[in-house]
């Protein structure tokens, strides 16, 4: 894919810099002008788990690629050691990308890489990517506000640090908004009792969208008493989004998205999560 020449844009990656970007959700068209411009003048891609195969051809040939994708139980390298990676390679003096599902800042763990790499004093740039929440509701036609059902919008992860789930459920069964959760498909059954022992109705409308905006895309609904049932009958795994609200009810009759339209070869991943909405009306 050649890179537009816009009438007005920054120069491409510099030596001796780290760029965090984003690379969407996993339909490779929804990455970024800016994301494309940079990964086709890299020396060296960082690369997770979750980036279309079609945005790592964008970069050059000679551009040496280093996988770091993280699964479930499956880290190919920790975390410290990529944060100690990027820097290693920023001091060889090389232009480095590292791409990320998703957007970085948004459970991407960008942040945790960018503060080692700036007080080593390297020159960072930010590429916000699609982050999934958005992407992946957008394709199965559900939206996160909507003012019949949900003013507002949270974003929290169902993975913490140490493996834990421990958010602050009063505040996520709040009526009338909507929270995304990420990374939460195999705590689904705690993450929807938790949420009905804290205030929601067990007939809260609810549904995961697996494989979202790539061709393998799979939507599952039911509500709070009978998603995680569901889901596990369904065989869905990740990377999955969930969505819990009453905006689910708009689900088939926003649906747009026919995944089967899609080629066979295009690439599946996208950025993995799970997002739970509250209770909305009018």
């Amino acid at each position: 894919m050649a890179v537009p020449d816009l009438a007005v844009h920054r120069p491409g990656p510099l030596p001796g810099c780290v760029y965090l970007v984003g690379a969407g959700a996993g339909d490779p068209e929804l990455f970024t002008l800016r994301g494309a411009r940079l990964v086709a003048g890299a020396d060296v891609i960082v690369y997770d788990n979750l980036v279309a195969p079609a945005i790592l051809d964008l970069a050059p040939e000679s551009a040496e690629r280093i996988y770091v994708g993280k699964k479930a139980a499956d880290h190919s390298l920790p975390q410290d050691e990529i944060n100690r990676l990027l820097l290693k390679l920023a001091r060889e003096n090389k232009r480095v990308v590292r791409l990320k599902g998703g957007d970085p800042f948004i459970f991407g763990r960008g942040g945790e890489e960018m503060e080692l790499l700036v007080d080593a004093g390297v020159h960072v740039e930010v590429i916000p990517g699609v982050t999934a929440a958005a992407g992946v509701s957008a394709y199965a036609g559900i939206p996160l506000t909507h003012r019949e059902h949900a003013q507002s919008v949270v974003f929290a992860t169902g993975f913490l640090k140490d493996g834990r789930i421990d958010l602050d459920w009063p505040m996520l069964a709040r009526p009338h908004q909507t929270v995304v959760i990420y990374m939460g498909i195999s705590r689904l059954a705690d993450i929807c009792a938790q949420l009905v022992a804290h205030g929601l109705p067990p007939s809260t409308p609810a549904g995961v969208i697996e494989r979202g905006t790539t061709h393998a895309q799979r939507v599952v609904v039911g509500n709070l008493a009978t998603l995680a049932q569901r889901a596990l009958d369904e065989g869905v795994r990740p990377p999955s989004l969930t969505v819990i609200g009453t905006v689910v009810g708009l689900y088939p009759k926003l649906a747009w998205f026919e995944p089967q339209d899609q080629p066979k070869a295009s690439p599946l991943p996208h950025a993995g999560c799970a997002v739970v909405h509250g209770k909305g009306e009018a």
